[in-house]
């Protein structure tokens, strides 16, 4: 009788080196606060893996609990299930230390900080902390808007792979994102950053480099313009809300957005535009400032332009 020679299953499979790579598995974000926890939750869901870095412990449990809040929220409208959320959450992971980055394809740096020099300078070291863990062909990007992504990538050893990826997380269901080519970015970095956007069911919006973007700028503009309107009488701030909503279908009205958005952000977007290009439709109105001094930025410290309940619902 002949002997039957068995040979193993995995042969006739493909082996881990021959194996087609997938474009991304694994992302990567510096900073967790709101924008993080967002972009985190918007990537998970998709089901690819999130690594954040923060500064302690402290912030990463604060990080996770933000994000479990906003899950919770959507599973009271019916939209996610509570296995859905487990699965979201378990995808992602929080560490204080860069060397954690290993091994992501892409990263993206989502840090705040209050002086356009002190966000120039920190983005800069993040960039450069980011170089030293990841591959050389890993994409580094970041979500700022109002900083040029040639100024914090000039130092980089592989510059080439540096853009501005800028996601419009203050929006409700805004579905595009911004993709800023640097002066240094490769067409194969930008190429596979459009392909990233549409990974997320996001429409990638290619925009020559400039402060502001589009989207700020736009922004921006239309704030400081309700603003005058307002202190001019015309009309009140919550007409002029109305009108924004129900006449050109917009989500928000700009004061409402304002809040959501944070008016402290708002201003520093205002600051940097100004400084930027020095024209006075950029320049902060004195409600914007006022209402910073006092500290009241809109949803996140319950009250703005409008007050909030402690879910972020508007009462006033």
């Amino acid at each position: 009788m002949s002997e039957v020679l068995v040979e193993p299953i995995e042969h006739y499979g493909l082996s881990k080196k021959d194996r087609p790579k997938t474009l991304f598995s694994k992302v990567g974000l510096v900073g967790c606060g709101s924008v993080g926890q967002n972009i985190a939750l918007m990537i998970s869901q998709k089901e690819l893996e999130v690594i954040f870095i923060e500064l302690s412990e402290e912030k990463i449990s604060q990080a996770f609990y933000k994000m479990e809040q906003e899950l919770d929220n959507t599973i009271q409208h019916w939209g996610l299930t509570p296995g859905e959320k487990r699965a979201i959450l378990s995808r992602i992971k929080g560490y204080i230390g860069y060397e954690h980055l290993k091994g992501c394809d892409l990263v993206i740096e989502t840090i705040r900080s209050k002086t356009r020099e002190q966000r120039v300078l920190c983005r800069k070291e993040v960039f450069k902390n980011i170089e030293k863990y990841v591959a050389p062909d890993t994409i580094i990007a970041s979500n700022s808007s109002t900083i040029v992504i040639t100024e914090l990538s000039a130092e980089l050893e592989h510059k080439e792979r540096c853009v501005s990826l800028h996601f419009l997380t203050s929006v409700p269901g805004a579905k595009m994102i911004e993709v800023v080519r640097g002066l240094y970015t490769s067409d194969e970095a930008y190429d596979k950053v459009f392909k990233f956007v549409k990974m997320l069911g996001k429409k990638p919006i290619p925009v020559e480099e400039s402060p502001g973007l589009i989207s700020v700028r736009m922004f921006i503009s239309l704030i400081n313009e309700a603003c005058d309107i307002m202190m001019e009488g015309v009309g009140t701030k919550q007409d002029i809300d109305t009108t924004m909503r129900i006449g050109f279908g917009l989500p928000l009205g700009p004061f409402e957005l304002a809040d959501k958005v944070g008016l402290d952000k708002v201003l520093r977007y205002m600051d940097n535009l100004y400084g930027e290009f020095g024209d006075n439709k950029f320049k902060a109105s004195p409600v914007i400032k006022k209402l910073v001094r006092a500290h009241q930025y809109g949803r996140i410290t319950g009250k703005g332009f409008y007050e909030y309940d402690e879910t972020g619902r508007k009462i006033t």
